[in-house]
């Protein structure tokens, strides 16, 4: 870090302001994140897309954590870690402008450089935000500074899905009636000016980001660095390559797949009830169910882990309901499957925080390299999602050849696309078991 940073001791500093602060960083992204469950439908309707394409709004949003992890780390390690912060938020601001001429011409391309550009400066902000409020305070009490942090993400989310959905899915069902019996030139005046519906949120949303980025320069956020790594034992010592800790190696593939399955409960349920006929009018709302499964899940776990279960026994208990989840929304029908999207949530909660300690254990001098592999497994989240659309299509195509309804087949084919959520959790079920042990000494 740069040479004007000190360690700060919790016990000089009141470290509640600096907490709230970064709270309301982890707000900022949870709801641009969380708001591409209502952007899916949204970009298929005025792009005229197929599912597979309309799922590249998660990959474009999720790639940019393996293009910027990297440059993200150096940048943070030149500026530090506030104006890191300060520069993710500008850089979002821009990312959220460029919907104004993508807007004006409806261009896909040009909404998904806006996403991913938003999605670097989150990777520059989280980056910068996950160290600096693990290190604000004693390691001891990190796990619960965190907790406020996925609370507040989640919130946010939730929060962002309701506006999000609320502004551009409305009426939504009565556009897509109005578009298969109108004229060429009626439908494109129809599909410009449902696009021109994203232009006022999103000059508000830039204008809140680049104030934000410049009051962060001026809050009063102490200056911290982490303890250097210092190796624990001689097996450490005798590593000399990260390629030498397969748990990690593992647990980057772990965390890859849990990514994609959390995205897609949350980014998918939307346009799944929609998909099975449910009004749009509630389907907007699919998100929000997804969401407080999770918060609900990860506040019982944060009192459980680890005074009553461990996070190994956590991961198990995750990746069994989310096996158990998925099979609920292949084999039910209507809402009750929609539901069974939602209860991901819980299955989802506790993977992230119980995979991390788990990969990063016995690493020593090649945590921090370890820690940037994790970062970039986020990028699950761009690979998987679109691989459900493409499973979609594939079925719709197949379902229509036989002779099927259109619309019978369209829902039988979102509920078919779940199959792909079993390799996943089955993959984390064997990191809970076996994999997070592989290659360690047996103590």
């Amino acid at each position: 870090m740069t040479n004007n940073q000190t360690t700060t001791s919790p016990a000089s500093k009141n470290t509640l302001v600096p907490i709230l602060i970064i709270a309301g960083l982890f707000f900022i992204f949870g709801f641009v994140t969380w708001i591409n469950g209502a952007l899916i439908p949204f970009m298929k309707t005025i792009n005229e897309l197929t599912d597979a394409q309309s799922y590249l709004v998660a990959s474009a949003s999720y790639i940019s954590f393996v293009v910027m992890a990297l440059p993200a780390s150096y940048i943070i390690n030149k500026i530090g870690y506030k104006k890191g912060m300060s520069l993710g938020l500008i850089i979002m601001a821009v990312g959220a402008l460029i919907f104004i001429p993508a807007a004006e011409a409806r261009t896909y391309w040009m909404f998904l450089s806006a996403i991913f550009i938003q999605g670097a400066g989150m990777t520059l902000l989280q980056t910068a935000s996950n160290p600096y409020i693990t290190i604000l305070g004693p390691i001891e009490s990190a796990a619960k500074r965190i907790a406020i942090m996925g609370i507040a993400n989640k919130v946010a989310g939730a929060l962002g899905s309701v506006i999000f959905g609320t502004i551009l899915l409305s009426g939504i069902d009565e556009i897509k009636e109005k578009l298969t019996i109108v004229s060429d030139s009626e439908k494109a005046t129809l599909l410009n000016t449902m696009a021109d519906s994203v232009v006022t949120p999103y000059i508000v949303m830039a204008i809140i980001l680049v104030v934000l980025g410049v009051l962060i320069l001026k809050a009063p956020l102490p200056n911290v660095v982490a303890e250097p790594i210092k190796p624990s034992n001689t097996e450490e010592v005798a590593k000399t390559s990260i390629f030498q800790f397969p748990h990690l190696w593992l647990g980057v593939l772990a965390l890859f797949l849990y990514v994609g399955v959390e995205v897609i409960a949350g980014d998918t349920i939307i346009s799944y009830g929609i998909s099975l006929n449910i009004p749009v009018e509630q389907s907007k709302y699919f998100t929000l169910y997804t969401l407080f499964a999770m918060v609900g899940t990860y506040a019982i776990g944060v009192f459980l882990i680890p005074k009553y279960i461990s996070q190994v026994t956590a991961l198990k208990a995750s990746a069994v309901l989310g096996l158990l989840f998925s099979l609920c929304i292949i084999f039910t029908t209507d809402i009750t499957s929609v539901y069974f999207v939602a209860a991901l949530g819980i299955a989802n909660a506790l993977v992230w925080p119980a995979i991390w300690p788990l990969a990063l254990n016995g690493l020593g001098k090649f945590t921090e390299t370890a820690s940037a592999l994790l970062i970039m497994a986020i990028s699950g989240g761009a690979i998987i999602p679109p691989l459900y659309g493409a499973l979609v299509d594939s079925k719709k195509e197949a379902l229509i050849s036989l002779g099927n309804d259109t619309v019978a087949a369209t829902a039988e084919a979102a509920s078919y696309g779940y199959w792909i959520l079993l390799p996943c959790y089955a993959f984390i079920l064997y990191y809970a078991f076996i994999g997070h042990k592989s290659g360690l000494k047996k103590s």
